[in-house]
C-alpha cells in the first residue's frame, strides 16, 4: 500500500468521554438452539480509535462485529452508531464498511470492477466513481492492477483489493473481520504495517476481530480481549506505543510486555471456559 505523510490531527477519542462513534450497551445474542454467543457485553468505541476484538474461535468476536454492522440484531441490550439508530448510518459523517474473512470479489469481473461495486449500487455517477476507485485502489497499493481479474492476484492482493473496495465507498468506520488469518506471516505482517498507515492517512475508526495477539498488539490503540461460553469481555487493554510504528516496535520492551499481558488474559479466559 502507498505510504503517505500521516495526516491524523489530534488523538483518538476516550472511551466513556460521550463521542462513541459505536455503542453495545449490555448486548446479549442466544441462538434458536439455546446457544449463548454473547452475554451483557458492553463495549463503547470512539472516534479515531483502532480498536481489535481478540479470543478463542467462539467467543462472539465476529457476532458482535456483525452486529456493528448491522447485519446481526441481539437478542437483548442495544446497539447504536453515533448515539442514534440504524437509521443514522450512511449520513453525511457517519458511514461504515466492512471488509470480511475472505475476499468475497467477484471471478468474472476486473479489479476495478470489483472494488467500483458499491458505488454502483449507491448510484455514483460513473466520473465521481472513476475517480474514487482509482485512488482507492493506489492507497492499497494496485494501482496498475485495475484491469486484472482476481485469478490473476495472490491472496494478499486479493485482500487489498477488498479493502479497496471498502475505502471506495470513503468510510468513516472501517469493520474487519480477521481479514488477514488466511495469509502467510510474511504477507499478513506487511499489510498489517499498511493498514495502520492507512488508518493514519485517512483518520479512521476501525474494529478489527483477530485470533492473533501480535497482531492486536501492533495494530491497536486498544485490545478488548473476549472469553467464550458464553461470549463476554474479560478485559479492555490500551496499547502503549508510538503513533508510527515500525518493526522495530515488533521486538521493543513495550510490544513484549502487552503480548504477554494479553497472553495470560487468554490463558485465564481458556481455563474458566473449561472449569
Amino acid at each position: 500500500m502507498k505510504h503517505a505523510e500521516v495526516s491524523r490531527t489530534q488523538p483518538p477519542s476516550d472511551p466513556g468521554s460521550g463521542d462513541a462513534v459505536l455503542l453495545a450497551n449490555q448486548v446479549e445474542k442466544t441462538y434458536p438452539n439455546g446457544t449463548r454467543a454473547l452475554d451483557r457485553v458492553k463495549l463503547e468505541i470512539g472516534r479515531g480509535e483502532f480498536v481489535s476484538l481478540l479470543g478463542p474461535s467462539g467467543c462472539g468476536k465476529s457476532t458482535l462485529l456483525k452486529m456493528f454492522a448491522g447485519l446481526e440484531q441481539p437478542s437483548a441490550g442495544q446497539v447504536r452508531w453515533w448515539g442514534g439508530g440504524m437509521a443514522t448510518v450512511n449520513t453525511p459523517g457517519r458511514t461504515l464498511a466492512m471488509v470480511f474473512q475472505e475476499a468475497t470479489l467477484m471471478p468474472w469481473a476486473r479489479v476495478a470492477d470489483n472494488v467500483r461495486l458499491p458505488l454502483d449500487l449507491a448510484g455514483v455517477p460513473r466520473e465521481a466513481s472513476d475517480a474514487r476507485v482509482e485512488q482507492a485502489l493506489s492507497l492499497v497499493g494496485l494501482g496498475r492492477f485495475g484491469h486484472a481479474y482476481p485469478r490473476e492476484l495472490s491472496g494478499g492482493m486479493q485482500m487489498r483489493a477488498s479493502i479497496a473496495r471498502a475505502l471506495a465507498t470513503e468510510p468513516n468506520v472501517l469493520l474487519m473481520d480477521e481479514p488477514f488469518g488466511a495469509l502467510d506471516e510474511f504477507t499478513r505482517n506487511k499489510l498489517d504495517a499498511d493498514l495502520r498507515q492507512l488508518w493514519l492517512q485517512r483518520d479512521l475508526t476501525v474494529v478489527f476481530v483477530t485470533h492473533s495477539i501480535y497482531e492486536a498488539v501492533y495494530l491497536s490503540s486498544r485490545v478488548v480481549v473476549m472469553a467464550a461460553r458464553p461470549g463476554r469481555v474479560i478485559a479492555d487493554v490500551p496499547i502503549d506505543g508510538p503513533l508510527e510504528r515500525s518493526e522495530d516496535f515488533r521486538v521493543s520492551p513495550q510490544f513484549i510486555g502487552h503480548c504477554k499481558q494479553l497472553s495470560d488474559l487468554l490463558v485465564e479466559a481458556n481455563q474458566h471456559q473449561f472449569d
